[in-house]
């Protein structure tokens, strides 16, 4: 076996499994029960795209698509962190107090 026929080989793999990944997340993003489900899916999407992106890179000898991958991953990682802040947020809130009724129990 010549290594051309490996790397050909090794490409179509990973170009089926990131296609797979691929609509697997989209099925994700649109059926998703919960917003939070559709962010998680969507930042699992950003990072199939930055896998996919560095094959390429790897493949192709085109290490210019470098400062893509780091700002993909920039905004991936504040994407996380903005959607946590706003999740935690809403929990912090507490839930209103009943009103008194003029009633006491013991």
């Amino acid at each position: 076996m010549s290594i051309d026929l490996v790397e050909t080989v090794l490409t179509w793999i990973v170009g089926g499994l990131l296609a797979v990944s691929a609509t697997l997340t989209l099925i994700r993003i649109t059926i998703g029960p919960s917003v939070l489900d559709r962010v998680v899916a969507t930042d699992v999407l950003v990072s199939i795209v930055i896998c996919a992106l560095g094959a390429y890179a790897a493949l192709s000898d085109a290490w210019t698509t470098l400062p893509l991958l780091i700002s993909l991953s920039l905004v991936g990682f504040l994407g996380s962190v903005a959607v946590a802040r706003f999740v935690a947020r809403d929990r912090d809130t507490p839930a209103p107090l009943p009103e008194p009724d003029g009633e006491e129990t013991s």
